[in-house]
């Protein structure tokens, strides 16, 4: 075994097993049980480092073993599966880290992180699996982690809304294996690596499409994400930084964009469906109160990004969504943890409920202006070169009206945050609000995880050329080495 299958199998399988280890360790003793499990997440945060040596100039590597008929277990590893590995596990590692004070008063300790390191190993299995029957199943794995995370709390109107968020899910997914399995009528194989250049029939691309929306709460089947708020900070943290909306715009960039030919008007449907679904989201985002639902809908906005930059299919914007993949997810997952510990201090969501906390929570309020500057695309963050990227991949691409709309996103979202950061830290405390006597920034370990955040969305954008490298090799995997070139919109994509 060489060292590139040697570290991809650690990768999936460290956090896969290491789940089933946490019941068994907590039957002798549950807070070794929780050390232990953020001992692994931070082990599989670490083994796909390893990786970017062989994938850095762009090479794929693909091993695995027949098993049955068309099945086969298949891997793929390149720049952009590393790169986004690497990112969701990070982030992953981190929120463990916050989890050890934020839930060590809960129940259900042991099925939290036992249902939270699977779901890692799902998002590591789904990004490596070069078989379209694996990435389903490692799909699935993932909703069915969400379910019972989202539903933690176990309240009858928690768990509805877990099952509400199973479902829509769950109907996409069904959908898209459809659509698989319309493919493999016409391949006759699941292996993705057999099927680059393939062109898709547009009903085929319509399925798949359907379950990248659902999965990424994407505007039509957004409306569980804002609800999946009753879980968690840390839960929600995981949906919306690490794993869950990530896995929809990653399987958009490896099947759209680097195996299939789709119909012509693919492009611009993804492009339209991604713009239409910021402005909702960012409209909803600007008026409501609800702290966890402010940031799901930004989410919602933000995700839109990475599909336009997908849409565009210039190196451009592929480079840009790429990289905003790591830069939202490292200012989502700060603010929502900041979210988490306001939350958990003066037990209450309501922004109308809060005021001036900046005096009693500095840290916090630092932390989570930063996040707010690299979502918002403020420079030297990331998120100032990924979004600068996407606008610029629309504007080469000829689409100046997309670029000119992702623009007025990134105002909306400059808005709504700086509402949220005026309401919570600014302003005159809520004396009517029943909040505790005394406010204070404790928990530590927490106030620390959120300023790594802070620190990480910043020093990503300072060093940009660093994690630049992965994404500029994902980015030529993608578009050079399948020479796709596309017109305007209303032109037709070809090989």
């Amino acid at each position: 075994m060489n060292n590139v299958n040697f570290f991809t199998l650690l990768t999936i399988f460290v956090p896969i097993i290491g789940s089933f280890t946490v019941p068994v360790i907590s039957f002798f003793s549950k807070r070794l049980s929780t050390y232990w499990a953020c001992t692994i997440a931070f082990f599989t945060a670490l083994s796909p480092f390893f990786l970017i040596p062989y994938v850095i100039s762009g090479v794929q590597f693909v091993f695995g073993k027949h098993l049955y008929g068309g099945i086969n277990w298949t891997l793929s590893v390149d720049a952009l599966s590393v790169f986004v590995s690497i990112v969701s596990s990070l982030i992953s590692a981190f929120i463990v880290l916050y989890s050890l004070h934020y839930i060590k008063e809960t129940d259900n300790q042991t099925e939290y992180y036992f249902m939270v390191l699977l779901f890692i190993g799902s998002m590591m299995g789904l990004v490596y699996s070069a078989n379209l029957i694996f990435l389903y199943v490692f799909w699935e794995i993932a909703a069915i982690c969400s379910w019972r995370l989202i539903g933690f709390y176990r309240v009858r109107e928690f768990v509805i809304k877990a099952d509400k968020a199973f479902l829509m899910t769950f109907l996409g997914a069904v959908l898209m294996l459809i659509g698989f399995l319309q493919i493999y009528h016409t391949t006759h194989t699941f292996d993705i690596t057999k099927m680059k250049g393939t062109g898709i029939p547009i009903s085929a691309f319509l399925l798949i499409l359907a379950g990248m929306l659902s999965k990424s709460a994407t505007f039509p089947l957004h409306s569980w994400l804002p609800d999946a708020g009753v879980a968690p900070s840390t839960v929600t943290a995981l949906l919306h930084a690490a794993v869950l909306v990530k896995i929809g715009v990653y399987v958009a960039a490896r099947l759209f964009c680097d195996t299939f030919v789709l119909p012509h008007i693919s492009y611009p449907l993804i492009a339209i469906i991604a713009v239409f679904s910021s402005l909702i989201a960012a409209g909803a985002a600007a008026v409501d109160y609800d702290m966890k639902r402010i940031l799901a809908y930004s989410t919602i906005s933000q995700i839109g990004y990475i599909f336009i930059g997908f849409a565009v299919m210039n190196p451009l914007g592929f480079a840009g969504a790429t990289f905003y993949i790591l830069a939202h997810g490292f200012s989502k997952a700060g603010l929502f943890l900041c979210a988490g510990i306001i939350e958990h201090n003066t037990h209450t969501k309501d922004i109308r409920k809060l005021g001036g906390l900046i005096k009693t929570m500095p840290l916090t309020a630092v932390a989570f202006l930063m996040c707010a500057f690299a979502t918002i695309g403020l420079p030297p963050f990331s998120g100032f070169f990924a979004k600068f990227m996407v606008i610029m991949g629309a504007v080469k691409a000829g689409e100046t009206g997309l670029a000119a709309l992702a623009l007025f996103i990134a105002l909306l979202t400059m808005f709504y945050l700086f509402r949220m950061f005026h309401a919570i830290f600014l302003g005159n405390p809520n004396h009517e609000a029943n909040l505790p006597v005394v406010v204070k920034e404790r928990t530590p370990l927490m106030v620390s995880t959120v300023i790594a955040f802070s620190f990480f969305a910043l020093l990503t954008g300072v060093f940009v050329r660093y994690p630049m490298k992965i994404v500029h090799s994902a980015t030529y995997g993608m578009l050079h080495i399948n020479t796709i070139t596309k017109t305007k919109f209303t032109g037709v994509a070809e090989r």
